[in-house]
């Protein structure tokens, strides 16, 4: 049993070393424990430092990608080495690193696929008042469309069994956090949290500018995955919408019609008539989008099964190389 540690990195040559001492290299029910760096076009001496510490596999981005595109690429990264179990951490210490076997025992039991830290982000004295607040309603939210009893739906501190690997496809191009928890979801996968801990702040943030910036980002990427995995429900709910603040000015037209003749009252039948066609147009939106789903579904399962095959054949390439040395 192989477990990868992956560290998605962007000048973090002060954080590193200590991040990647905090990380154990025995766990029972481990065989080997490795670590893995993915530089996204650090500017310092990141890659040097990873070198210097003995990080076991160093993959780089030539130029910044962000976060999700990072994190998506290390996945793949630990994939075709043979992970068993894959965890990921943020390069700047924030997680607890002596809490990854208790983050991958449920894994190891076989009653979870993916497992989140829950950061208890009440207690964390440095989170300001707003930040909680934020944390808490978008777990919130993230639980209601995922489905998914998640405390802390934005932590990065997370284990992820191979199977559900190959299962996940991150396309967001900022944060893989909340994207994940919702695929997870739709794919009906066995989703955990579990209590960690935190050290004290290195540094700001830098996955977004400002608070307004993350949660107008963030909103987007929900809206988005929940809308790829249940496009029928989000556009019957719009379409419903539509047809009825239709209604009230087509009633308000019949009304005068009845009582005054409906003399200087065309616009209500006009606006009226518009958004009954345009929630109309909407209903037929979602069945094609419905549609479009199940085609989605159909790859989805594809590109899992090439997968496979494409590890199977790097393990049997492998095995034959091995042999001829």
């Amino acid at each position: 049993m192989k477990l990868i540690v992956q560290i998605p990195c962007f000048n973090e040559e002060e954080t590193l070393p200590q991040t990647v001492a905090d990380i154990p290299r025995q766990i029972d029910g481990i065989d080997s424990v490795e670590i893995l760096i993915i530089d996204d076009g650090s500017h310092d001496r990141t890659i040097e430092v990873a070198r210097e510490i003995g990080v076991d596999h160093i993959v780089v981005n030539k130029k910044n990608l962000g976060l999700a595109r990072t994190f998506r690429k290390g996945l793949d990264a630990c994939l075709h080495l043979g992970a068993d179990i894959i965890v990921n951490t943020d390069g700047d210490n924030q997680y607890a690193g002596g809490d990854i076997p208790k983050l991958i025992r449920p894994i190891l039991d076989g009653s979870a696929d993916l497992v989140v830290g829950d950061r208890q982000t009440g207690r964390v004295a440095h989170f300001s008042t707003i930040k909680k607040l934020l944390q808490r309603l978008g777990s919130f939210v993230v639980r209601n469309l995922s489905g998914a009893e998640i405390p802390d739906a934005v932590s990065g501190f997370r284990a992820i069994s191979r199977e559900a690997a190959l299962r996940i496809n991150i396309i967001s191009s900022f944060s893989y956090t909340i994207e994940m928890l919702i695929q997870a979801g739709k794919k009906h996968m066995a989703i955990v949290s579990v209590p960690i801990g935190t050290n004290a702040k290195t540094r700001e943030s830098r996955l977004f500018s400002s608070v307004p910036r993350f949660i107008e980002r963030s909103l987007s990427t929900m809206v988005r995955m929940y809308a790829m995995y249940q496009p029928l429900r989000v556009f019957v709910s719009l379409g419903i919408l539509l047809v009825l603040i239709g209604l009230i000015p087509m009633v308000r037209f019949l009304y005068f019609i009845l009582t005054e003749g409906g003399a200087g009252h065309i616009q209500s039948l006009v606006l009226g008539s518009t958004l009954l066609i345009i929630g109309f147009l909407t209903f037929v939106i979602g069945l094609v989008a419905d549609l479009i789903n199940f085609n989605r579904q159909l790859v989805e399962i594809t590109l899992e099964k090439t997968r496979l095959m494409e590890l199977e054949i790097e393990k049997l390439s492998r095995r034959a190389f091995s042999k001829d040395l």
